[in-house]
């Protein structure tokens, strides 16, 4: 018997119109997604203020209230209050005059 060597030569890779159409638009979303991350990033990190954050020295008399009411004044009291405890590592709202108090940056 005779062995007969069969080779497969293949063709290139051909697109249609079509094909060339949808990786046309998969780069182009690739590159509108690539472009958002970039920009919600860069903008993301260009707002954070560099230095210590604000802090702010209990007087006699003060309050968490009263403090979140004079420096956030935009804001529900109820819900600075709780800023202020959580950026503090308070469990209560007990104050002492002289006690420093980490405010929270601008927004």
């Amino acid at each position: 018997m005779v062995g007969h060597d069969v080779r497969h030569v293949e063709t290139p890779l051909r697109l249609t119109r079509r094909g060339r159409a949808v990786v046309l638009a998969l780069l182009v979303l690739t590159a509108s997604l690539a472009s958002a991350v970039l920009f919600t990033t860069a903008s993301r990190a260009a707002g954070q203020p560099a230095g210590p954050a604000p802090t702010i020295v209990v007087q006699s008399g003060d309050t968490l209230w009263d403090i979140a009411a004079r420096v956030m004044p935009r804001r529900d009291n109820r819900d600075a209050v709780a800023e202020l405890r959580r950026l503090n590592g308070l469990r209560d709202s007990e104050l002492q005059p002289g006690d420093v108090l980490v405010l929270p940056r601008e927004r």
